[in-house]
């Protein structure tokens, strides 16, 4: 057994509760080993206000935590000590770390507050102090380790100390300012904040760094700087001295994100490859994510090949030197063919009419940057370079590969979820303090996706704050193309439009064509769909992937959606040839989703599940696409899809357009079958008994489910004749005929088993485990249960069923009542597990309920009795079906007095259409009725539940245990009563 206390209180393989009981472990914790008196003990534990009686206060934490942590605490005649040597305790563990210089491991431990279970208490604050200044001493150890194993990477492989930085610990400069702000007289922490600035190239911070803190140290303490601070003063100062070898432009905001892009990048230059091209679209960051490779680098020079702002005065370096700057995107194409002389650029950027010369020998990294409008003339100036120069590395950024030999490539993506969230709030904070707030954070991540995750973008957006709320910058993504950067910002980056527009010029007409025809797919597509759709050609697909602006994941074909809604916006697209392609495409698949192919089949349609939503919004042939997408939304349990969409789709038709699809989709939004429906045989037909929230009164429901499969019992399909046992089955499982479902679930499970469909094996197999649990068969209903869910996790499908966490659940109940409790209770904590992830209160009652029944079938009717009280309570502040409180109290009037919860059961369950549940109710009444009531009256609550089961041996059973087989006749008499809850509860209210 292990105690760790940095953080919240954990004792390994057990679960402590009561703030008090959790205290008494750490006191004695911080002493394991050792005897702690009684009355020390009492006087730590209650400070200010003690108990009356101290010691038997004590005694009883001690019982409650012995019962909670068997083992843990041993008594003593003077006291009690915790059972355990010092390194089974990780505040020891942690000390002994620190100060034998292993930091990271110690840093490991961390949680959280120390002792933050005994916080508040006089006894904890001195060793929760001392615990606090370890954590700080084995920080500076730690990031100190870390900048020393970048400066050594850094010189290994010629790179500044900055780049080895950014490979082993990118995130060192945030975690430091937040320790100097939080630590603002450490000295320790301002030493390597110098020490990291200066290692990332940004010397001028590292050197106001230190007057700062020489200025705070000199009001607050009037002292000077110690050994250490100046040490890493005069570092910065000679970095300084020698660091003349880059001509960067000095980065005016932050850098965020990137890590892995860093470290790969850097690897690739100091690893063989002496050109890398960043590749993406406009505005994804390839510029900054080049000169902050760059950095990293001792001898860098950049040449800059795309023309500044209109009117700004050209600088050397920039391919405005070399030909005149296209003041709007549509001057771009009109401009290339002046774009020829990059060498001129080239040499005004290094100051020489020979680049050759100046750069042959000295190890240099050259950014090449902006060359997509020059692609060709840099390609020639790259490979002329390389060839003459052995030691000179490239960087380019293009929009397109340079594509010569030995290139290396590195596709610039969108920020992720978290870099891009981290990036809007340091530019929206820039832009007016205080302008995100906690509240905000779904607003920032929805802005964050929905602008694809693009540095520009993104800084464009948060720059929108200055003037409005997170909440009305939400309403206006839609007009995302017209965010405006600030007054220098280029042309081309003025707006999103005009990044693109930049991109767009550059196009020829068949590109333009096909991506305006591709900004009609949602999701993306195949090759297939996109040449058919848009009637192009593999080659102009290629070049538009080359160019940015199509991706290629796995194999589908991606549009980032700003680049998506630009090229929607520029002309018509090709509605009805999509929606076309996709009804055909879904036409083709349903077959195959009722056979062998089924699972192959449901990954063609998830992976268009978009498009295929997409085309059902725009087709001019709904109902036609509807009846093509029924099967799937039964086979994966999605009702309130189904039921959405056929309300939208009988908006837009008649009967005339399909008569068997428009009455499946009335079934389906909740209306009773049509005649047209109850005598189809169509395969969706029979799925819409699935989805239907009423299929009419009961009487009529068995009709036509007994109707249906007597018609189709000769049917030539297989598949059919299954399916329409199995829904027949149900039907009779559900209004009054269980014990004949099986007699239909078999013959349907056998079915399914010939066609190979696993939606069909899975359904079947969990109404098998419903029918064998309603005859008392719990060994079968376990193995039914168990063998259901392998097919429905093949197609994805438990939500078909009872959902992940149901069926969890009623997994541990059957094992714990086939006498498996061992494997009963691994499957409830699985499921505790996942309710309380879900942070689903619906579920812990559930959870709660199970946990219940194995503690009174494992004898502890103690631990049951807390368990149902607890989920009653919970129920009591949370919507649950009235057949879960039922149960729960039936299931605590097992190990508790019978009287009230029956009442409670009876009372939710009176009337109710759930006849297992009901079964089960009266089942339990009669049980507990069976020592104080009339032998009749409890045989006739007998033969109504065994009626509600619909097995006679179920009832002759039941009134075998309870010593009442004579009473045939009074429990034939209480099967037919039309109220049996109501019998049943006068004679348990009775005194």
């Amino acid at each position: 057994m292990r105690i760790a206390m940095l953080g919240p209180l954990l004792v390994s393989g057990a679960e402590i509760g009561g703030a008090r009981v959790r205290s008494l472990i750490v006191r004695l914790a911080l002493d394991p080993g050792r005897v702690v008196s009684a009355d020390r003990l009492a006087g730590d534990l209650w400070p200010d206000d003690p108990p009356a009686h101290p010691q038997a206060a004590l005694q009883s934490l001690v019982s409650r935590a012995r019962r909670e942590a068997p083992g843990l605490i041993a008594s003593h005649p003077s006291g009690y000590l915790l059972d355990l040597p010092p390194d089974d305790v990780d505040v020891w563990v942690f000390e002994r770390l620190v100060r034998t210089g292993q930091a990271r491991a110690a840093l490991g431990l961390w949680r959280g507050r120390p002792l933050a279970d005994a916080e508040g208490l006089p006894f904890a604050t001195p060793p929760a102090a001392r615990l606090d200044e370890l954590r700080l001493q084995a920080l500076a150890t730690r990031i100190a380790d870390d900048l020393t194993e970048a400066a050594d990477r850094a010189e290994a492989a010629d790179l500044t100390e900055g780049a080895g930085l950014a490979e082993g610990a990118a995130d060192v400069l945030a975690e430091l300012e937040g320790l100097v702000a939080a630590h603002p007289l450490r000295e320790p922490f301002h030493a390597l904040l110098v020490r990291a600035l200066a290692g990332r190239g940004r010397r001028a911070e590292a050197l106001a760094a230190y007057e700062r803190v020489k200025a705070l140290l000199d009001e607050t303490l009037g002292a000077d700087p110690g050994p250490e601070l100046k040490e890493a003063h005069l570092a910065a100062l000679r970095d300084t001295e020698q660091g003349e070898g880059q001509h960067l432009p000095a980065p005016l905001t932050s850098f965020v994100g990137r890590e892995e892009d860093l470290a790969r990048l850097r690897a690739l230059l100091t690893g063989g490859h002496r050109l890398v091209t960043l590749t993406g679209p406009g505005g994804v960051g390839k510029t900054r994510l080049a000169l902050e490779t760059a950095t990293g680098f001792r001898r860098v020079r950049l040449v800059e090949l795309a023309a500044p702002s209109s009117g700004m005065r050209a600088t050397p370096g920039h391919a405005s030197d070399v030909r005149p700057a296209p003041g709007h995107a549509s001057d771009v194409r009109a401009a290339l063919g002046r774009a020829s002389d990059v060498r001129a650029a080239l040499g005004r950027a290094l100051k020489t009419a020979d680049p050759v010369t100046a750069l042959r020998g000295t190890g240099s990294v050259l950014v090449l940057d902006n060359c997509e409008h020059v692609v060709e003339e840099a390609a020639r100036v790259a490979e002329w370079l390389l060839t003459e120069v052995p030691d000179l590395r490239i960087i380019a950024t293009s929009r397109e590969p340079l594509d010569i030999s030995g290139e290396g490539t590195h596709p610039v993506a969108p920020l992720d979820d978290e870099a891009a969230v981290a990036l809007f709030g340091e530019r929206a904070a820039a832009a007016r303090p205080g302008a995100v707030g906690p509240s905000d954070r779904a607003d920032v991540a929805r802005i964050c996706a929905e602008l694809d995750g693009i540095p520009l973008a993104i800084e464009l957006a948060a720059a929108r704050l200055r003037t409005m709320p997170v909440s009305v910058l939400v309403g206006q993504l839609g007009d995302r193309l017209s965010f405006r950067g600030g007054r220098t910002a280029q042309p081309r980056h003025r707006t999103l439009r005009a990044v693109i527009d930049w991109s767009w010029e550059l196009l020829d007409e068949p590109e333009r064509e096909l991506l305006r025809g591709l900004s009609v797919f949602a999701g993306g597509a195949t090759l297939e769909a996109a040449l058919r759709v848009c009637g192009a050609d593999v080659a102009t697909l290629s070049s538009l992937v080359d160019k940015s602006l199509v991706g290629l994941s796995g194999e589908r074909y991606t549009m980032l959606e700003t680049i998506r809604r630009y090229a929607g916006e520029s002309g018509e697209p090709p509605l009805d040839a999509h929606a076309r392609y996709y009804t055909e495409l879904a036409e083709r698949c349903e077959p195959y989703l009722r056979t062998g192919e089924q699972v192959r089949t449901l990954a063609v349609l998830d992976a268009e599940q978009a498009n295929l939503d997409a085309a059902l919004e725009h087709t001019r042939e709904p109902l036609r696409l509807f009846l093509a997408r029924v099967w799937p939304w039964v086979m994966r349990g999605r009702r309130r899809e189904a039921r959405e969409r056929a309300a939208e789709v009988l908006r837009r038709s008649t009967p005339a357009d399909g008569e068997l699809a428009y009455g499946l989709a009335e079934v389906i939004a909740g209306q009773p079958p049509s005649a047209v429906v109850r005598a189809a045989d169509h395969p969706a037909a029979l799925a819409a008994w699935a989805l239907a929230d009423r299929l009419g009164p009961p009487g009529g429901v068995v009709e036509l489910a007994e109707t249906a499969v007597a018609r189709l019992s000769c049917h030539p399909d297989p598949w059919t004749r299954a399916a329409a046992r199995l829904m027949a089955g149900i039907v009779r499982f559900e209004y009054g005929r269980s014990g004949q479902a099986e007699e239909l679930l078999v013959p349907a499970l056998d079915g399914f088993h010939a066609v190979g469909d696993r939606w069909g094996l899975a359904f079947a197999l969990y109404w098998l485990s419903l029918a064998a649990e309603n005859r008392g068969d719990y060994a079968a209903a376990l193995e039914f249960a168990e063998r259901s869910e392998r097919p429905a996790a093949e197609i994805g499908g438990l939500e078909a069923l009872p959902g992940p966490l149901m069926f969890l659940v009623r997994l541990a109940q059957l094992r714990a009542r086939s006498g498996d409790l061992d494997g009963a209770a691994a499957v409830a904590d699985r499921a505790w597990e996942a309710a309380h992830r879900a942070d689903d209160p619906l579920g812990i009652v559930r959870v709660l309920h199970a946990k219940g029944e194995l503690a009174r079938l494992s004898g502890d009717p103690a631990r049951a009795r807390a368990l149902l009280r607890e989920a009653l309570a919970l129920a009591a502040t949370t919507p649950v079906p009235p057949q879960l409180e039922a149960l729960v109290n039936v299931e605590l009037a097992r190990v508790a007095e019978p009287g009230p919860p029956l009442r409670r059961a009876l009372e939710l369950m009176e009337g109710g259409d759930d006849r297992t549940v009901r079964a089960t109710v009266l089942e339990a009444a009669a049980r507990a009725l069976s020592g104080t009531a009339e032998p009749e009256v409890v045989a006739r609550i007998a033969g109504a539940a065994g009626a509600l089961r619909d097995i006679p041996a179920v009832t002759r059973r039941l009134l075998a245990e309870l010593g009442l087989s004579g009473c045939h006749e009074e429990a034939a008499a209480g099967a037919a009563m039309p109220n049996p809850e109501r019998y049943a509860l006068s004679p348990l209210s009775s005194p």
